[in-house]
């Protein structure tokens, strides 16, 4: 049963987590917003399958994002409550380390495991939906903006089309009509015009260029003004539309959208790296915490700001190592192995000496021994 010391640190080092991680969303959400706008706009990602592309991915973000919310939030928590001198009224009543770890691990441990399954689990599952969906959806001519009987602007400013009807589905189309301009070798305006009976959407698997395969159709091209135009008469044609994202069109799967036990049967250095990157973001969850504890210590006196910037460069480092021990696994040296579990443990060694050592107890000169 939880001590009322016990209830109430967790209630403010919960909320300070929440605060902590409703900021880091929404600069998330702006920076993934983005994104996927610039490739909607780009014609790379179909607009019907925006948002819930922006939530996987959101989803497979966090991984990242809830250590870093713990660390800033424990961090936050305690050096608010040191600043208020409640620390220490409590410390001189007699509570000792146990006292402020035992609420700083019931509320890190479920975090550690909710990050083991979004790391492990929902993060790869996320990306291989995402990616999925958008693979799907831009074999639609629906989902590419294509509406019956409106004109319609090609993704990625490739001209104008037309077309006077559609199957339900939006994979086959009736009647079509496509402008668009380009310079010709003399650098003058060229438009190039052409119309077809019918029409289907093609998607290459190798290059992921979506095509508009057009039938029965007559292409015009040539110069306004000018009398040279070029008449030819075809049964099959395709236009491209757009490139759409590295393999978000085509059968191969990225390494991170793999499922843990097909990395876990894969030797080689990219299946590798992407394994101990999986199992590093539960452990640094737990490491983080560990840490802020001690550099959330201050004096009643002590200037903030100056323990938070310590803290952040402590995590910058420790983030950089993380890196740079996944650079190195996936480069097939044996020393990234090393790198990133030999400063997991160094950074646990060093917390826990460090928050023992603020805790220690002091002897009066001259006191009886």
């Amino acid at each position: 049963m939880l001590r009322i010391l016990d209830r109430y640190l967790i209630r403010e080092l919960a909320f300070s987590f929440i605060a902590s991680a409703t900021l880091l969303l929404v600069v998330t959400l702006g920076g993934t917003l983005s994104d996927v706008l610039s490739k909607v706009a780009a014609g790379r990602y179909p607009a019907s399958v925006m948002f819930p592309v922006l939530g996987l991915r959101i989803l497979d973000a966090m991984s990242t994002l809830l250590p870093l919310a713990l660390f800033l939030g424990v961090l936050l928590g305690l050096a608010r409550l040191y600043r208020d001198s409640e620390m220490h009224v409590l410390a001189s009543s007699g509570m000792g380390p146990g006292g402020l770890l035992r609420p700083a691990l019931l509320l890190g441990i479920p975090m550690t495991v909710l990050v083991g399954v979004i790391s492990l689990w929902l993060g790869p599952w996320a990306a291989h939906t995402s990616q999925t969906m958008v693979s799907r959806a831009n074999r639609s001519v629906i989902a590419a903006g294509l509406e019956a009987g409106r004109f319609t602007e090609l993704p990625g400013g490739g001209g104008v089309m037309f077309v006077a009807g559609m199957n339900v589905r939006g994979t086959h189309l009736k009647k079509i009509f496509v402008a668009s301009d380009r310079a010709n070798p003399q650098r003058l305006p060229e438009v190039d015009l052409i119309t077809a009976a019918s029409g289907d959407i093609h998607l290459d698997p190798q290059s992921g260029v979506r095509y508009l395969v057009l039938h029965d159709g007559h292409r015009y091209a040539g110069v306004l003004g000018q009398s040279n135009w070029k008449l030819m008469d075809f049964r099959s044609n395709d236009v491209s539309l757009a490139k759409v994202n590295a393999g978000a069109g085509g059968s191969r799967v990225t390494v991170h959208e793999r499922s843990t036990l097909t990395l876990l049967s894969q030797m080689n250095p990219k299946s590798r790296a992407e394994m101990a990157w999986r199992l590093t973001a539960p452990v640094s969850t737990l490491v983080l915490l560990l840490l802020a504890l001690p550099l959330a210590r201050q004096g009643p006196r002590e200037p903030f700001y100056g323990r938070l910037l310590i803290a952040v460069l402590a995590y910058l480092i420790y983030a950089n190592l993380l890196s740079v021990g996944r650079a190195e696994i996936l480069a097939g040296h044996a020393s990234g192995d090393v790198l990133m579990w030999g400063g997991q443990i160094i950074t646990i060694g060093l917390a826990l000496l460090l928050f023992r050592w603020q805790y220690r107890t002091y002897r009066l000169k001259g006191s009886a021994t």
